[in-house]
C-alpha cells in the first residue's frame, strides 16, 4: 500500500459532526491522529443555504471534507415528507460538494445509503446494481437524493479531476442515534419501544410489519473507521464504472430476530406482537462488501455486543429522545 491520500496536518471538515455517523467519523479521525478538524453546527452554518456554505468554504478552506450531514428518518417519516427529504438532501449535497470543489478542497468523501439500490436487487447487493431497477417506494425520495450525490461526485471526478469518493453504508446504529418514536430507524425505535415497555411493565410490544424482512446492521464506529480508511487509501479506477464502495458487515438477519435481540439487550421479557397492516419495506437488503474488504477494511463489532453498548448510550444523560 502506498502513502496515505490524506495527511495528519490536513484541515478536515466533517459536515454533520453532531450526528451519529459524523460523530463516529470524528472519533475515528481522532484515534488515527487527525487533529486539525473543522466543525460547524447548524446554528453556525445552514447547509441548505448556498450563499452561507460558499462563504464558509471560502473563509475556512478545508483540505479534506466528509459529507455526513443529511435529513434522515425511518419508513414513516420518509413516506410522510417526500418533498422535504428530496429537497433538503439535494440542497445539502449540492451546496457542500460544489463549494468544496470550487474552493480547492483536495479530497471529499460523500456518505450515501444502501437504500440507493433497487428494491428487488439480487442479494447480496453489489455496487453494480445501482440504477438497474425500481427503488423501494417508501424511501425512494431519500434514495434519489443520495444517488444524485454519488453521480455528482463521479461527474466532478470525471470532468474536472476532483478527488471525490463515495461510500454506501448499510443500516447504522450506535452512539448518537435518533430515538424519536416516529422519526427514527428500526433499531433505535425498537430500543425506545422496549425500554418504555419495560418501565411500564407492559405485557406486550407491537412492532410494525411481519418481522420477516432481512436487514444488515453496522455499528457507527465501524463506519467511522471505514471512512478514515477510505480517505487514506481509496482511489477509484477511472476505467471502472463503479465509483463507490459498499460498507457493511455482509451479515443480515430477520427484523423478528432483531427485535428479540434488542428486547434481550434492554431486558424486556414480555411478548412481541406484529402489526401486519403496517409496511415491511424492502424484503431484503444485504450488501456485498467484497470491494471494500479487498482494500483492507472489515467490520469488527458484533451486533450483540454493539446493542449492549448502544442501549447504555440510550440511557446516558442528554441522549436525544
Amino acid at each position: 500500500m502506498g502513502a496515505n491520500l490524506i495527511h495528519p496536518s490536513d484541515r478536515i471538515f466533517v459536515a454533520g459532526h453532531r450526528g451519529m455517523a459524523g460523530g463516529a467519523i470524528g472519533r475515528a479521525l481522532q484515534r488515527r491522529g487527525y487533529t486539525h478538524r473543522l466543525t460547524a453546527g447548524r446554528a453556525e452554518l445552514d447547509l441548505e443555504d448556498a450563499v452561507a456554505v460558499r462563504q464558509w468554504f471560502e473563509a475556512n478552506r478545508p483540505q479534506v471534507v466528509v459529507l455526513a450531514a443529511a435529513k434522515v428518518g425511518g419508513i414513516h417519516f420518509n413516506d410522510t415528507y417526500p418533498a422535504d427529504f428530496l429537497l433538503d438532501n439535494l440542497k445539502i449535497e449540492t451546496h457542500v460538494i460544489e463549494s468544496a470543489w470550487r474552493c480547492g478542497t483536495r479530497r471529499l468523501l460523500f456518505l450515501g445509503s444502501s437504500c440507493i439500490y433497487p428494491r428487488l436487487a439480487q442479494q447480496p447487493i453489489r455496487e453494480e446494481a445501482l440504477l438497474t431497477g425500481p427503488l423501494e417506494p417508501t424511501n425512494e425520495w431519500y434514495a434519489i437524493a443520495k444517488i444524485t450525490g454519488i453521480k455528482l461526485c463521479a461527474a466532478l471526478r470525471r470532468q474536472y479531476g476532483f478527488d471525490a469518493i463515495s461510500l454506501m453504508p448499510t443500516n447504522l446504529y450506535g452512539p448518537g442515534d435518533n430515538y424519536h418514536p416516529t422519526h427514527s430507524h428500526v433499531l433505535p425505535a425498537l430500543i425506545r419501544r422496549f425500554h418504555e415497555a419495560k418501565l411500564a411493565h407492559a405485557p406486550s410490544v407491537t412492532c410494525w410489519g411481519t418481522g420477516s424482512p432481512l436487514r444488515e446492521f453496522l455499528h457507527a464506529d465501524d463506519l467511522g473507521e471505514a471512512c478514515v480508511h477510505a480517505l487514506e487509501t481509496y482511489a477509484p479506477d477511472p476505467a471502472d464504472p463503479v465509483q463507490h464502495l459498499n460498507v457493511g458487515t455482509g451479515i443480515d438477519l430477520p427484523i423478528r430476530e432483531l427485535a428479540q435481540l434488542v428486547a434481550g439487550a434492554v431486558g424486556y421479557q414480555g411478548e412481541i406482537l406484529w402489526d401486519t397492516t403496517k409496511p415491511d419495506g424492502t424484503p431484503r437488503k444485504q450488501l456485498d462488501v467484497n470491494r471494500i474488504e479487498a482494500t483492507g477494511w472489515k467490520a469488527r463489532i458484533p451486533l450483540a455486543e454493539g446493542l449492549v453498548s448502544t442501549y447504555a448510550d440510550f440511557l446516558a444523560p442528554g441522549t436525544r429522545l
